[in-house]
């Protein structure tokens, strides 16, 4: 890929986050002192509740005006303001960047994802997934403009999620086709896990999922770049698409048993109108700004 082309994808990611961002305000969270709404207590504007004055307290949080109509020490508790955890992870299996649409539509997303947890100051951690592999991404390495993935070279595209130090209570946010061949519940597991929020964003294009194959084809393995010839009829596939539709079905049941976000993000559409579908809908992106 270019560096003009991935300048062009950086920019796409940037403008779509200036008015759609990654939902974080429907739950509490842990982490660094920011500017949303934690689990703990701490010095905010938002009052939480009291409790009763113990010493070594800081005075400045007396309730004075209940002093003076009870005659008790009590002390005012407000939410704590954190800033959230965001754990990224970007599958380079080759399935991810056979094509050129799809691949920089799952750049975009990876990029947008990014901008998104840096604009609201959430303590970001990044990685990628190279089949069993797992590899930590710096912030400052993929601000670079000569940043690319680098692709996974392995003939098992299943993603090592499990090698990745997720941290408590963070958002786990896969970036994935999930096109490969295992079931749901391990990963999802992984997901869901020490309190996290997982959710996964799964770039597609139209024509994995309805196909218009027909006659003698030659098809090529992404992952091991094996290649057979295929003589394709209606029943083949027909069968293809009750496989593929299958699967992902599969996928959709299981997250929602784990209660990990899943959303599907055509690849053949500009990025924000791609976002304003399935990751709008089921809460995994908000508009602002």
């Amino acid at each position: 890929m270019t560096p003009e082309v991935l300048s062009g994808i950086r920019q796409d990611a940037q403008r779509c986050a200036a008015h759609l961002r990654l939902s974080l305000r429907e739950r509490s969270w842990q982490g660094t002192q920011g500017n949303w709404a934690g689990a703990g207590t701490g010095s905010s504007i938002d009052f939480q509740d009291h409790r009763p004055y113990m010493p070594g307290d800081d005075p400045r949080y007396i309730d004075w005006a209940a002093y003076a109509r009870s005659g008790q020490t009590i002390m005012k508790l407000y939410r704590e303001e954190v800033s959230p955890r965001m754990d990224l992870v970007l599958d380079v299996s080759r399935s991810m960047f056979y094509d050129g649409a799809k691949a920089e539509q799952s750049l975009r997303l990876f990029f947008f994802c990014m901008e998104s947890a840096l604009s609201i100051g959430a303590a970001l951690r990044m990685y990628t997934v190279k089949g069993s592999d797992a590899e930590f991404l710096p912030v400052e390495a993929v601000m670079n403009p000569a940043w690319s993935p680098e692709l996974s070279a392995h003939d098992q595209a299943i993603p090592g999620l499990e090698r990745i130090p997720f941290r408590n209570n963070s958002m786990r946010l896969l970036i994935s086709d999930l096109l490969f061949d295992c079931p749901p519940d391990p990963l999802l597991s992984v997901l869901s896990s020490q309190k996290g929020k997982g959710v996964i964003l799964a770039p597609y294009l139209d024509k994995e999922q309805a196909p218009d194959w027909s006659g003698n084809m030659e098809f090529i393995e992404c992952e091991s770049r094996r290649s057979r010839r295929q003589r394709i009829d209606g029943a083949l596939l027909a069968r293809y698409k009750k496989a593929y539709a299958r699967h992902l079905q599969s996928w959709q049941e299981s997250s929602r048993r784990y209660q990990v976000r899943m959303a599907r993000v055509p690849g053949e559409c500009a990025l924000a109108t791609a976002l304003e579908g399935d990751a709008l809908a089921h809460g995994v992106v908000e508009t602002w700004g």
